[in-house]
């Protein structure tokens, strides 16, 4: 009887210590650094401590702007929002291939419109300026705050030099990635126009788009880059509109038509009139700065690959073949 008590009691114990053992195996971990690649379901993210780490996304990882204090205005959002250059908190676990399966992403607003603005190209050369200035002086700052806190022991001075290091190792690492947010092969690339204050993408581009689709899947970690334009024409902030509405539409039909995951799209970019390909004072120039240009990318980073190949657009409709409004057009209409 003892001898049973004693099995049952072992047996219990070993129970336990394996279900606590689970449990710790379990807890989440944590990843905190700036992107700076994505390619389809995956993501670069460069971390201080970690150096780079492959970060996979999939259906359940969820992805919150977790802006305001203690997290009080969180907001779920969609992947094409992950763009390089933006700062994320992580949360998941490693897989058996020791891949970084996440959970969910974190970011801020703020953050997340620096990153838009830059990856975009609309920001001006004195904010992308004044971003580095300010990560370089919060650096800065936790350096003083550091080498304050080594005068108190020599023990600690030495722990202290060794993170003031890795801090000037993170500032020459984020100043190197905005110089690399270019770095992609360029393998295929379709150019949409749209008429007169037209933000519907017109049938005729179907067969362009879906044939620039069947390319991309066949391109080792594929992502697709929509940006939409307007002409000069009007009020700045109806060109703005009219430009992101242009390129929405042509990311629903990606997604809708040719079945393109939305992990395999970069946000779209309303470029507005940032960049005019032709004047504006003729109708002629007026129809080729409506439109939007889409490409299919491959990170040379993550690819390993050193040289892009830029194919010529294969839009079917020359923007001088929309129909014009008879009379005055009017001059708010794109």
């Amino acid at each position: 009887m003892n001898r049973s008590k004693r099995a049952f009691i072992a047996t219990l114990s070993l129970a336990a210590i394996l279900l606590l053992s689970g449990v710790a195996a379990a807890q989440p971990q944590q990843v905190k650094g700036v992107i700076n690649g994505r390619s389809g379901a995956t993501m670069s993210v460069q971390t201080q401590g970690s150096g780079n780490v492959v970060v996979v996304l999939n259906d359940y990882t969820q992805v919150e702007d977790v802006s305001g204090l203690f997290h009080a205005r969180r907001k779920q959002m969609g992947v094409t929002v992950l763009e390089p250059g933006l700062q994320v908190q992580v949360d998941g676990n490693y897989n058996a291939q020791n891949q970084f399966v996440a959970t969910a992403v974190k970011f801020n607003s703020k953050d997340l419109q620096n990153a838009t603005d830059i990856q975009a190209g609309v920001a001006p050369v004195e904010q992308q300026e004044q971003v580095q200035q300010q990560q370089a002086a919060a650096q800065e700052a936790q350096i003083q705050q550091q080498e304050q806190a080594m005068t108190q022991q020599q023990q600690e001075m030495a722990a202290a030099q060794a993170k003031i290091a890795a801090n000037q190792a993170a500032i020459a690492a984020v100043n190197k990635r905005f110089g690399e947010l270019a770095d992609y092969n360029i393998w295929d690339e379709v150019t949409v126009y749209f008429g007169n204050d037209k933000v519907l993408v017109d049938a005729q581009y179907s067969s362009p788009l879906q044939a620039l689709c069947q390319k991309a899947v066949t391109v080792t970690g594929y992502v697709i880059q929509v940006k939409g334009y307007a002409s000069a024409v009007g009020a700045a902030a109806l060109n703005q509109k009219l430009s992101q509405e242009r390129a929405a539409n042509v990311t629903d039909f990606l997604e809708q038509q040719c079945q393109i995951p939305l992990t395999n799209v970069l946000a779209p970019g309303a470029m507005g009139t940032s960049t005019q390909i032709a004047p504006d004072s003729t109708v002629e120039g007026q129809a080729e700065n409506r439109r939007v240009v889409v490409r299919v990318l491959q990170n040379k980073g993550i690819a390993g690959t050193q040289a892009g190949v830029l194919i010529p657009p294969r839009s079917s409709v020359a923007p001088g073949k929309w129909p014009r409004f008879r009379g005055s057009e009017p001059s708010a209409n794109l």
